[in-house]
């Protein structure tokens, strides 16, 4: 990313924690797609689109916390990350509710749509599918979302050896899945 354009998401992102409308705009104009394909690879198929919005919903309220010492998209993704967490933990809470009062019905319509996708996707993508949540979470942010080594230990909040550790053992696995796979 060209350093004008980080220079640019930080005045914009000042302008937004002013209540600027049209900077706001502009940020969900330039990140909604990369926020869109984080969500997907990280399994969120039917609900990405409303985890985007929750994303901006979120960005809007920090925008006066919001302080220029990191890169602007390792704040978004952050925030990100934050809202596919809640996401998940409100997906156990669910699936905890409905045990509880033994409902036989499984109310679990992702998974097929996810199920019908993976029969269609390349191998790369069903070999994600195969990694563990925190293998997937930094692959992704690194390889499909661009951020360096760095910026993925501050948006997961973990240390910077623990982030080349994930790395390093998702692209064996993901080596390791696509050699298996080959005639």
């Amino acid at each position: 990313m060209s350093r004008d354009r980080l220079h640019t998401d930080i005045l914009l992102m000042q302008h937004v924690a002013e209540d600027s409308k049209d900077a706001l705009a502009e940020l969900v104009t330039r990140y909604q797609t990369p926020l869109l394909n984080y969500f997907i690879r990280l399994g969120v198929y039917m609900d990405g689109e409303d985890l985007v919005q929750e994303t901006f919903i979120r960005l809007y309220k920090a925008r006066k916390r919001y302080r220029a010492s990191a890169q602007f998209t390792t704040f978004l993704y952050r925030i990100a990350r934050n809202v596919w967490v809640d996401r998940c933990r409100k997906l156990v809470r669910r699936e905890r509710m409905l045990g509880y009062i033994r409902l036989d019905v499984r109310i679990d319509e992702e998974a097929a749509v996810a199920e019908a996708r993976r029969e269609n996707r390349h191998d790369v993508e069903a070999v994600l599918d195969t990694l563990s949540p925190k293998l997937r979470e930094a692959l992704v942010l690194s390889v499909y979302q661009g951020l360096r080594q760095r910026e993925i230990a501050e948006v997961l909040n973990i240390p910077l050896g623990t982030v080349k550790s994930r790395l390093h053992l998702a692209m064996q696995t993901v080596r390791e899945a696509l050699d298996a796979a080959q005639p």
